[in-house]
Parts: C-alpha cells; structure tokens; sequence
C-alpha cells in the first residue's frame, strides 16, 4: 500500500470516528434532556463536551485500563441504555464497554448486556427535588452556581433557587454579578446564559430565575416569599463556623438544612465518598464539607491505610494563592500573608493534617503538616510523606491507587493520571479532588516509606465535593454504576 492510500485510509477512519461522535454527543443529550440519565466516562464529564475532547477523553480511557475503547464502542453501548427503560441515573459507559469487551461472550448483544449489569436500577428510589440557596457568591459560591445550573437537566435534583449577599441589589449590582457569574479568569466563560432582571432582583441563568436577595444576617431572611420550601443552604462565607452560627440559617424560613463550604467546628466535617456514610442527614442538619486540601488528601490516605497501614507522615501542601493574601505588601493579621501573594513564595499553616482524623479517626497524632503558598491563581499540590506497616514497591503502591481509582467507593475521587509531565495548570477543570501523579510516586529501598504526589483543583475539584455532599444530604442521589 502506497503513502497516498494509508494516509487516504487513516483520513477515511478519522472521518467515520468523528461521525460516530456526534452520534454519542446527541444520544448523550438525548439521555440527559428526556431520561435525566447521565452518561460519564471513568467519571469525566460527557455533557456539553466537543468532539475532540470527547475522543481525547477515550484516549485517556484505553490507557487507563490498558484496553483500547473506541468511540464506536460506546455509541453501542448508549443506543443499548437508550433504548432500555431506566430512571434518573448516572452511568459510567467507560466501566460499561470495557466489562462487555470482557464479558462479551457471556451476552448475545449489547442490549442484553446492559439490561443485566443495570438491573438493579429499576430499585432507585423516587427522588424529590431540593431547592438550594448559595449563601455568598464569591469563588466557591460562583463555582457552585455554574455546576449546579449546567447541571439541571430536567430539574429532578438540586435546583438553584436564590443566591444571599450583602448590600444594595440594583441594577449595576446585578450586573456586575451577572458579568462574575459568566465570566472567570480562571476557569473561562460559562457555557451558558446569564441576564439580569432588575425588576424582580434575580439573574436568568440559562433561562432560569435565580432570586438575589440581600441580608445581613440569616435568621432574617423568608425564603417563602421566593417559593423557595426546606431549602439546603449551602454557606460560602466563611463567616459562619461552628454548629451555633451556623444554625442560625435554620431560623431562616423556608431552610431547613445548611452544608458548610469550610472546616467546621461541632458539626460533621464530611469528605464524600470517605465518611459520608456515617453521617445520616435524616438524623442531623448541619454538616461541613471540609477544605480543599483534606477532600485531596484523606482519600489517597484511606486508599493506603485500608492496603498498607499508615505508621505516622507529614504533609507539605504547595497550594495556590488565595484572595485572604495581599495583592502587595500591607497589613496582615498573619506575618507571611502580609506579603505580595503574586510575587513570592509564602509559608503558613494548614490545618488539614489534622482534620484528616474528622474523616478517618485512625490518622489521629498520625500527620503533621504546613503549607507554602505560590504564585499560582489556582490549582495545588499535596505532597504526602508516609511510613507504612507493610512493605511495598513504587509499582506496587501504584496498583494500590489504581485500584481504587478504577472501582469501589472512591473512584469520584481518585484520578489517575499517567501523564510524565503533569503541572498544575493541566489539573484546573478536574473534578476529582484528588488527582494522583503515578510517574512521581517515590518508595524507598526497605519498602516502607514513600512519598506520594496528589495534586487538585482547590476550586473546581473541591466544589464538585461540595456539590456530591449536598446530594447525599438532600436525599436526591440518583442509581450509579461506576
């Protein structure tokens, strides 16, 4: 075969892959729009993505389980959960295809397939839906706001019904709101719509309204007026922390639940997937979703406690800079943030080593740890050094997070990555909160020390957490097969 034909051939195949894309992209919609079933592959997001980043995300996939699945695999396997009848579920077609490709002999088409690793389905419960109210609208806040209205769909699970700041709501202020909301240094624009609406103080969010109301503190506030009933308050201030102040939003008419976007004090610190289940939201309501850092670390640290056993550690987080440092020199309750957070390198604390024991009661004593702000907008790195009581290998220690990347209760997680030149700007948009580096894993000669490299979105990552809790508390998860 001549250059000509192979290169004819190989434009004739890309042709076909992309065709076969924009089939999955509609069946995709189709399935979210008309079913509320959302389709991930290995927990990346499928909905309003292009076809590259889609054929990009299955490159990922076949080197993530060493098996190669290809965009037509999965048309067939969306036609087959399309033309079945499920309820409202999120549905890993990543973990799907390559368990036919493994069990392909077992079934006589993909349909049948499908129909029996998804039976359980028809169990799920019906879901009631829950009217949220992001309380500040500052980064978290507009991070939550975007997720949650991309995130709609038929409307069957959280709907984002006001946003609480304070000060005058006028037309300038809603504006300038609005311009936030749409707009991001960091994260690029909303791939939606937002307008003002000045005469009934609200933002129309892809078509939606969404109340602004103003208050100065929280008890004060009627949610009734907005036709907003037992709301979940999510509290992005930070103004609020301990179980006193923040039930001050359960005096609020119309709340009847708050979730913490910070380490809270006398309530549950939650990080999902590790502990969420030993806190029961029909017995309890008030709960705190943690920092950043802790929902990056405790899960790699249950991963290796539950396989190896942790001895003791310490944890260094390099960690992006945050709007409590100075922009330039000034003042500062704190000696080091006082300093140019663009321009220098700044130790401080971290609380996270501790708070890890919230979560997992058997890291108690076990961490010390520090931190080291950098001159990064966003995106951060946790670097674990560990003592285990088991013997290991860098591979072996590798296949551990894999492991738990690829199936169990942390695989929302746990991201694996097998990039050798992972840096921080490739990790902002991920929404796992912890995103294991393989090719940095170090583990000494004896096997039983190491050091490990977990990076994480400290905005995006975290409220993907944030947004996980507050769909466990507010009783409205869907069936998931992952």
């Amino acid at each position: 075969m001549s250059f000509d034909e192979v290169y004819e051939k190989e434009l004739s195949f890309q042709t076909d892959r992309r065709k076969a894309t924009v089939e999955f992209i509609k069946i995709v919609s189709d399935l979210w729009y008309d079913k509320s079933i959302e389709l991930v592959l290995f927990r990346n997001q499928l909905i309003d993505r292009n076809v590259s980043e889609i054929l990009n995300l299955h490159e990922y996939a076949g080197e993530f389980v060493q098996k190669p699945i290809s965009i037509f695999d999965s048309v067939e396997i969306a036609q087959a959960i399309k033309t079945l009848d499920f309820p409202p579920a999120k549905l890993d077609i990543g973990k799907l295809t390559y368990e036919y490709h493994l069990e392909d002999n077992q079934y006589p088409d993909a349909v049948s397939f499908v129909s029996d690793k998804l039976k359980d389905a028809n169990d799920q419960k019906e879901i009631k839906p829950k009217d949220v109210v992001l309380y500040g609208f500052g980064r978290i806040g507009r991070l939550l706001a975007r997720e949650l209205m991309s995130r709609t769909g038929k409307g069957n699970q959280m709907r984002l019904r006001a946003v609480v700041t304070r000060g005058n709501i006028d037309q300038t202020v809603l504006e300038k709101r609005a311009s936030l909301l749409q707009y991001d240094s960091v994260h690029g624009d909303f791939p939606g719509t937002v307008a003002v609406d000045v005469e009934n103080k609200a933002l129309i969010i892809n078509g939606t309204t969404v109340h602004i109301i103003s208050a100065n503190q929280p008890e004060d506030i009627d949610y009734t007026e907005y036709g907003i009933e037992d709301a979940l308050v999510i509290d992005n201030t930070g103004a609020f922390r301990d179980k006193e102040a923040l039930g001050r939003h359960l005096a609020a008419k119309g709340a009847s639940q708050v979730l913490l976007t910070a380490p809270g004090k006398g309530v549950p610190n939650i990080v999902h997937g590790v502990n969420h289940l030993d806190n029961d939201p029909a017995k309890l309501d008030i709960f705190s979703a943690a920092s950043c850092t802790t929902n990056a670390i405790t899960p790699v640290l249950k991963a290796v406690e539950d396989s190896l056993g942790v001895v003791q550690g310490h944890l260094e987080t390099i960690h992006a800079y945050t709007n409590d440092q100075n922009l330039v020199d000034n003042m500062h309750k704190k000696y080091r943030r006082g300093r140019a957070a663009a321009l220098n390198m700044v130790i401080t604390e971290t609380g996270a080593g501790k708070a890890v024991s919230k979560a997992l009661p058997s890291f108690e004593g076990k961490l010390t740890s520090n931190a080291i702000r950098v001159p990064v907008p966003n995106g951060s790195l946790a670097i674990l050094k560990l003592e285990f009581e088991k013997a290991t290998s860098r591979d072996g220690l590798n296949a551990i997070m894999k492991k738990y990347a690829l199936e169990g209760d942390l695989v929302e997680q746990i991201k694996y990555s097998l990039n050798n030149e992972l840096v921080s700007s490739d990790i902002v948009g991920s929404s796992a909160p912890s995103i294991f580096d393989s090719n940095a894993t170090i583990v000494t000669a004896d096997g039983k020390n190491a050091v490990l490299y977990v990076w994480y979105d400290n905005e995006y990552g975290y409220s993907h957490q944030v947004i996980r809790l507050a769909k466990y508390i507010s009783n409205v998860r869907r069936y998931t097969y992952y």
